[in-house]
């Protein structure tokens, strides 16, 4: 089944070269089935770019799913303009008077800062706490789930000497769960990251689970007892040149960065990657959107 979208957002065109079901809005409304609502906070420099990234992968499923893409209003973004935010995206302040049966909250580039310093946080703040009486389930990725984890459990993030970038192998550390059911007993997640969490602060709260584990990159999927919250410290929607563009970006940038582990053929630079964490991404996002949304939301819970 398709996802609903606006029919002018750059991202459908992409995805509908790609095969990938897209249903613009007066199609969808000829449908008697109720789309599940799905809220993503884009905190991604590149929104564009993120937009695709997660679409695919949300539009890979046999639900019907309608998204709307947020913006803090107490950010000004520095790499896209206000004028396709204003018609693409709705404010935190309408995102308030709805409620959604997902939500994601994306990485972003203030890992080195203290939360309270971004100058978004208290407004991050509160779409998090809106979630938790509003949205059956909210995944957080990379920096989001370093914040999730911090607002509502007190666990804090430690800064790595180096940045942690490339594709490391992971470990289910729990037998059975549905958001990692289908799970090679080892499987891949790109990381690209300046910060990380510690396992002993995971284990000593009680209302979190680890399921999965690296013995490179530490922790990488954590989640809540009642299921409502999904951290997960890397990437799975990145694309197959997202670390490389990264990685001649902050190059270009006079920065010193570790060549991305696990990722260059023969750690080669002028090789091209290839991918082989996409089946574990659109597993991952089908589960969450499956058992962690779809069955848990009633059909007339959304106004």
């Amino acid at each position: 089944m398709p996802i609903k979208i606006q029919s002018d957002l750059p991202a459908c065109s992409i995805l509908e070269k790609e095969n990938i079901f897209v249903m613009t809005e007066k199609r969808a409304m000829t449908q008697d089935i109720r789309p599940l609502k799905i809220a993503i906070v884009n905190l991604m420099p590149t929104k564009e770019v993120t937009e695709t990234q997660l679409l695919r992968l949300l539009g890979n499923t046999p639900l019907q799913i309608e998204i709307s893409l947020v913006k803090m209003e107490n950010h000004v973004s520095k790499n896209t303009g206000e004028d396709y935010l204003d018609k693409f995206y709705i404010p935190s302040s309408d995102l308030f008077k709805k409620k959604f049966d997902g939500m994601i909250i994306t990485g972003a580039p203030v890992e080195r800062m203290d939360f309270d310093k971004v100058d978004y946080w208290d407004e991050l703040c509160a779409i998090m706490d809106y979630a938790r009486k509003n949205v059956f389930s909210t995944l957080y990725i990379c920096w989001g789930a370093f914040a999730g984890l911090n607002h509502h459990y007190n666990i804090p993030k430690y800064p790595l000497e180096k940045k942690l970038s490339g594709i490391f192998m992971n470990e289910q550390l729990t037998e059975n769960d549905p958001l990692l059911r289908g799970f090679d007993d080892t499987f891949p997640i790109p990381q690209s990251r300046h910060s990380t969490i510690k396992k002993e602060d995971i284990l000593a709260n009680d209302d979190l689970i680890i399921l999965a584990n690296s013995p490179e990159a530490g922790v990488t999927i954590v989640k809540s007892k009642s299921n409502r919250e999904i951290f997960m410290t890397g990437h799975l929607e990145y694309d197959t040149s997202t670390l490389s563009e990264e990685y001649w970006r902050d190059t270009n940038k006079g920065l010193k960065v570790p060549l991305p582990k696990n990722y260059y053929p023969n750690n080669n630079v002028n090789l091209p990657p290839s991918s082989y964490w996409r089946s574990t991404a659109h597993l991952f996002f089908s589960n969450w959107l499956n058992y962690y949304v779809y069955q848990a939301t009633p059909f007339n819970y959304v106004d």
